[in-house]
């Protein structure tokens, strides 16, 4: 009690000196708590509208089939339904000069159950009157320059535009499409004739159960009648899980930015402190004289300095809390989901907690120096700082907490595997930062001794007792390894997909070929485009329902491959090994065999999986249940752009099911957008039920979406990087007044200004160059080990976002610490010599 009111006591004197310790503090925190806050706000929404973002309470989902008789049945007797059909297809002017890939929605008179279908002022929507009305995207209306009361052809129907759609409430449902929605009826999907045996047709039937039904209860009865049904069930409290997913995802990426922030403004924390304690330096000597023990004097600045961690918490919290409120008002219009508004305490105390532990963990060790200050301080240099030495039992509480702060981070984390990795590269770059620092010291302290004095005075700045080095190192090396990984990250995945098409790459994706069309087709195509290559796959969709003798329900797959099971998958027939692939293990089946099914799964699946050759593997295809065994693993080189799939099977495993085809057309050399959007004309004109994908036109779709994405992480990341700079700029005020020493001694002796700024810009230079030699090389290994490691994808280096990182680093440090320099300049000597 006595060291709370000594505390108390000296608070009232102000902050000053804790002004970088409070904004960096407040800057992690507000991260966390604002991140944590706007993902809460977002699956609170999710959870809200999840009957409208269903469709309904419950949704059943079958592919390349509808429900029978007995499946309709059990779905009417649980509720009012409503079937509903997607799938891909051609959207043609009239006049056929112009067409664009739609995703096609066929919906009953009962669509939708729950939401409303809003559309724009000056249209209408479906009338069962006007079966072959339509309303579309606006999207649509603009690619292809119609207006409302227009007309468009899809495969053998013409379809009036009626209105343009304005909200769609279950748009969400149906996950991530590469064209305009086009809304139709079932009569002018009939009439489109794209239905056709084995069209890759999704059917969904959306139910709205009577007041008090329990979604849940009738989502296990449904498995449990229809067992082998193949059907996909969600409820509206799992309405949408790859958006759940891509909130929890993403807001646990954002949330390691902002924890990075605190980890890297914990350096400003240890620097903050320590130069509050040299500056009390005296006080503490004089309590240590009148009788006060070492125990009172830690306890006194402990209380201090976690009083003014918990002002910086606090600071932070306020701004967390608001930053959603605000921010979500203005991104309204742009979110995928309706976001419920609110404070979210849970997620403010998780906030509040990292902030603490990063303060206790960052303070320890400059407390655990002051203990050895002795009275005789009071006739030391004024110059002289604080002991090196730090108690043992400091040491290992810091390290204590540390861990406890990373056990926290990964505990609270969504994928911990993800933290896991955080982690161990955040401690292993404090490691890394600190021996960098200690190699730039002794390079310095052996370096042969300079002719010229500027040259001199800053390589011994580098390595004397008390220097900035391992903290200017330790600061802006986080910073800038962070910033070097991201922008190498962006550049991987940008050049993924727009650069590293191969040149043989295929230029068009043909769907839904029905396979009584693919020999005339083929010889359209041949016809059009004579030196072209013709690649055709028979294609079907397949749910795995068990993986060696496990239901997938109950998997537990690498995360890295859980997608495999998260919904249908395209599967084909082979009797030989397909392109661009490589048998890794075990043996192809001959081209006659006619034993039990046999499938080939690619290698890293399989391991994700955990089966091996031998294994069984269960596939619903077509509401038909099909073993096979495992009978090799493949290597397959997706980067070609070529047919392949996770899943290949013997020839017999599908004898008599319908099946569509899957055609690729490859140009010799470059590819020519006029050659390529007369093909689509004329391809659309003669098939009008065969849908086109132009491969480019898809990944510029791709691109902009990660684009997007990838802007969003380089401003959540700006955070960590103004940390960074903050944590400099306290660093360098950390040893303002040993500088200031400094500067006054050596114009006594006759130094120059010039001289002066010289020396410190030549210091400050060669400290910015050492570390972003070591954040261009950390930044480059933790970009390849994201993209490589966890992404699985080519690593391309950049060298020139790499080289203006490291350039920009250097200019900071030298932009600041002369800041500071200037000002030392121009102080009065007298005042501190008296004083020496």
């Amino acid at each position: 009690m006595t060291a709370l009111r000594f505390a108390v006591r000296e608070l009232r004197a102000g902050l000053g000196g804790f002004v970088i310790f409070l904004a960096l503090i407040a800057l992690g925190v507000a991260a966390i708590a604002a991140v944590g806050s706007v993902s809460r706000a977002m699956t609170v929404g999710l959870a809200r509208e999840g009957a409208n973002i269903l469709g309904g309470d419950l949704s059943v989902t079958l592919v390349q089939r509808q429900a029978n008789a007995d499946e309709r049945g059990f779905l009417d007797k649980s509720g009012a339904v409503s079937e509903i059909a997607t799938l891909r297809g051609m959207a043609r002017k009239v006049d056929g000069t112009d067409q664009t890939l739609v995703e096609i929605k066929a919906v009953d008179g009962a669509y939708p159950l729950t939401g409303k279908l809003d559309i724009a002022p000056g249209g209408s929507g479906l009338d069962p009157a006007e079966p072959l009305d339509a309303v579309a995207d606006s999207e649509l209306l603009i690619r292809l320059g119609l207006n409302v009361g227009d007309s468009i052809d899809l495969g053998s129907s013409r379809l009036r535009i009626a209105g343009a759609i304005a909200t769609e409430p279950d748009k969400l449902s149906t996950g991530l499409g590469f064209g305009p929605r086009l809304l139709i009826s079932r009569a002018a999907l009939d009439a489109s004739q794209l239905l056709q045996p084995g069209s890759l047709v999704q059917w969904a039937y959306r139910v709205r159960l009577p007041a008090g039904g329990d979604p849940l209860a009738v989502s296990d009865q449904a498995t449990k009648e229809f067992p082998e049904a193949g059907w996909q069930v969600r409820t509206r409290d799992d309405a949408s899980p790859g958006l759940k997913r891509s909130i929890n995802q993403f807001a646990q990426y954002l949330t390691l930015v902002g924890l990075a922030a605190l980890i890297v403004g914990g350096v400003g924390v240890a620097n903050a402190v320590g130069a509050f304690l040299d500056m009390k330096r005296p006080v503490i000597a004089t309590l240590r004289s009148l009788g006060a023990s070492a125990r009172f004097v830690v306890a006194l600045y402990f209380i201090q300095i976690m009083a003014i961690a918990l002002v910086g918490v606090m600071i932070g919290l306020v701004i967390g809390a608001l930053v959603p409120l605000i921010a979500l008002r203005f991104l309204t219009d742009v979110l995928p989901v309706g976001a419920e508004t609110g404070f979210y305490p849970g997620e403010l105390a998780i906030a509040a907690l990292f902030g603490l532990m990063t303060a206790v963990s960052f303070a320890l060790a400059p407390l655990g120096r002051i203990r050895d200050v002795k009275p005789t301080a009071l006739f030391r240099d004024v110059a002289s700082g604080l002991p090196a030495r730090i108690r043992p039992a400091f040491l290992v509480a810091a390290i204590a907490s540390a861990g406890l702060l990373a056990g926290l981070s990964v505990l609270l984390a969504y994928d911990r595997r993800i933290a896991m990795m955080f982690v161990v590269a955040m401690g292993g770059s404090f490691v890394l930062l600190r021996l960098v620092g200690f190699l730039v010291m002794l390079a310095a302290r052996r370096a042969p001794r300079q002719r010229s004095t500027e040259w001199r005075f800053a390589i011994g700045n580098i390595h004397r007792p008390g220097a900035l080095t391992a903290s200017v190192v330790l600061s802006l090396g986080l910073g800038l390894t962070l910033l070097v990984a991201i922008a190498l990250i962006d550049g991987s995945l940008q050049r993924q997909l727009t650069r590293s098409m191969p040149d043989n790459g295929p230029s068009f994706f043909f769907l839904d070929v029905p396979s009584s069309q693919i020999e005339p087709f083929s010889a359209f195509l041949a016809k059009e485009v004579p030196n072209a290559t013709l690649e055709s796959v028979p294609m079907l969709r397949g749910r795995i329902v068990s993986v060696g003798g496990v239901a997938a329900a109950d998997l537990k797959p690498a995360p890295d491959q859980a997608w495999v099971l998260q919904g249908d998958r395209g599967v084909t027939f082979s009797a030989s090994v397909p392109k661009n692939s490589r048998l890794v293990a075990g043996a192809w089946w001959p081209a006659d065999y006619a034993g039990p099914p046999l499938v080939s799964l690619e290698a890293r699946v399989a391991e994700g999986l955990g089966v091996k050759v031998g294994d069984s593997l269960v596939v619903n295809v077509l509401g038909r249940p099909v073993e096979a065994k495992i009978a090799n693993l493949r290597e397959v080189d997706w980067e070609s752009l070529a047919i392949n799939f996770v899943m290949v099977f013997s020839p017999n495993a599908f004898t008599g099911a319908p099946y569509t085809v899957l055609t690729t057309l490859a140009y010799p050399g470059a590819a020519d957008p006029a050659l390529e959007a007369r093909v689509m004309k004329d391809a659309g004109a003669a098939f009008p039920g065969i849908t086109a994908v132009r491969v480019r036109e898809a990944l510029d779709r791709v691109s902009t979406i990660l684009g997007q994405l990838m802007l969003a992480i380089r401003i959540a990341s700006s955070v960590a990087l103004a940390a960074s700079v903050l944590v400099l700029g306290g660093a360098l005020a950390a040893g303002h007044r040993r500088r200031l020493h400094d500067a006054v001694i050596l114009k006594t002796l006759g130094a120059t200004r010039r001289q002066l700024i010289t020396a410190f810009s030549l210091e400050y230079g060669l400290l910015g160059l050492a570390t972003a030699t070591f954040g261009v090389l950390a930044g480059s290994l933790a970009a390849w080990g994201v993209v490589a490691g966890v992404m699985k994808q080519t690593f391309h280096f950049a060298p020139l976002s790499a080289l203006g990182a490291a350039v920009a680093a250097v200019l900071v440090t030298v932009v600041l610490g002369l800041a500071g320099t200037w000002r030392l300049l121009g102080q009065k000597a007298a005042p501190v010599l008296r004083n020496l």
